[in-house]
């Protein structure tokens, strides 16, 4: 005779590994894939029945369920980053630095089993509601988090990303306000050089803010530009290398560096046009009279731009006397303008990555080959040229309809 089936109050029979407790939760013990033996739990049958189709689908595709219910998302980056052995050690510490910062201590404490799609959303603004973070920060935040919950999609820990998406979603809130990259306009940029022409204290930043502005380079590559990578003759600059500060060891003292650069777009050639090469010139003649540089750099030694002691300038120091000047053109503007009776032409506050936008926004002015335009730049990603390119011609559109006006419509 068969043995009885065991039911439940309801009469639902009970399966395998199904069980009623005294205090009326349902339960449900199984083996995983490593023979370790786990129980779950639900109010009811149907909660409970719904469990187990998702444990057995899990473990029939092979999902490492017992790892996703252990590891952390701490665990998880941790384990990620490890195997980032392609990174720059600035690029790295960049990115140790912001999950450090926004997600360790707090989000990063969930199990990874328990985190879905609507949590990370929440996490993500709850950055930009409590914490006041920009939107770019958030977005290098996802930058973290995406990639570590891939490894664990490919290494079978979780079925799904949970944060695919989101920033997506994000993007197309109100909350979500992305810093518009300012150029300088032609009458800023042609004020602020002459200053610098004409203006005894800040002469001598004349030739590197110049060259800034009339190559589109990063401070760092600028920086860490050797006169062997100036090619007079031809009229090419080489950008091979840059020059980066970063924090090591324990006391995360800055260190100079001379590091490749980030991608492969980032190695280029620069053209130099008539402005540049006088500002080149320039440079030379002043230290002939004043000295070249003579520090050396994990091997680079014959800089370009050198301070009075010889030494390579900090990008600091660039900005620095770029927000000095600005201050001192639009105190002596101000004067004048008061003087004359009109209104002054102030000088927005702004850095030598503005400069490298500014020079963007005049070569996309002026050129319509995007590709060029990329490879000039150096940019990685050719949206990133599309963009400057989209508001560049948006200006340009504006301008050309306002020369047209009683042009079109003959009366």
């Amino acid at each position: 005779m068969a043995s009885e089936k065991r039911k439940d109050k309801n009469g639902y029979v009970l399966r395998r590994g199904e069980c009623v407790r005294a205090d009326g939760r349902y339960s449900y013990s199984y083996v995983d894939n490593e023979k370790k033996r786990h129980v779950v739990y639900a109010k009811n049958i149907v909660e409970l029945r719904e469990k187990e189709k998702k444990i057995l689908r899990d473990r029939d595709d092979g999902i490492d369920v017992s790892t996703a219910q252990r590891m952390t998302l701490n665990d998880l980056y941790d384990r990620y980053i490890s195997q980032k052995f392609n990174l720059k050690e600035t690029t790295l510490a960049g990115y140790i630095y912001y999950y450090n910062s926004y997600v360790r201590d707090t989000f990063g404490q969930r199990r990874i089993v328990d985190i879905k799609y609507s949590d990370i959303k929440k996490f993500y603004y709850s950055l930009m509601q409590e914490r006041g973070l920009a939107a770019t920060s958030v977005e290098h935040v996802h930058t973290q988090l995406h990639p570590a919950f891939a490894l664990a999609v490919r290494e079978d820990i979780i079925r799904k990303n949970p944060s695919d998406d989101v920033m997506n979603e994000i993007k197309k809130s109100k909350l979500w306000v992305k810093p518009k990259r300012h150029a300088l306009t032609i009458p800023q940029q042609r004020a602020f050089i002459n200053f610098l022409e004409e203006t005894p204290e800040f002469k001598g930043w004349y030739p590197i803010i110049t060259i800034l502005l009339g190559t589109g380079m990063r401070i760092g590559e600028c920086l860490g530009l050797r006169w062997e990578d100036v090619d007079f003759t031809n009229r090419i600059i080489s950008v091979n290398h840059n020059l980066t500060d970063r924090p090591v060891g324990r006391e995360r003292k800055i260190e100079r560096h001379i590091q490749s650069p980030k991608t492969e777009t980032g190695t280029r050639s620069i053209p130099i046009v008539d402005e540049v090469m006088e500002a080149f010139l320039l440079e030379y003649q002043l230290q002939k009279c004043l000295g070249f540089c003579e520090e050396e750099i994990d091997g680079y030694s014959g800089f370009v731009f050198t301070t009075a002691d010889h030494i390579l300038y900090q990008a600091g120091c660039v900005n620095n006397a770029i927000h000095r000047a600005t201050n001192a053109y639009n105190e002596r503007e101000k004067e004048a303008a008061a003087k004359e009776g009109r209104e002054p032409f102030i000088l927005p506050n702004f850095s030598a990555h503005n400069l490298r936008h500014t020079f963007c926004t005049r070569l996309c002015e002026n050129e319509s080959n995007l590709k060029v335009i990329q490879s000039i730049m150096g940019h990685a990603d050719i949206q990133t040229t599309m963009d400057i390119y989209a508001d560049c011609t948006q200006e340009k559109k504006q301008e050309v309809m306002t020369n047209l006006n009683g042009k079109i419509i003959i009366r």
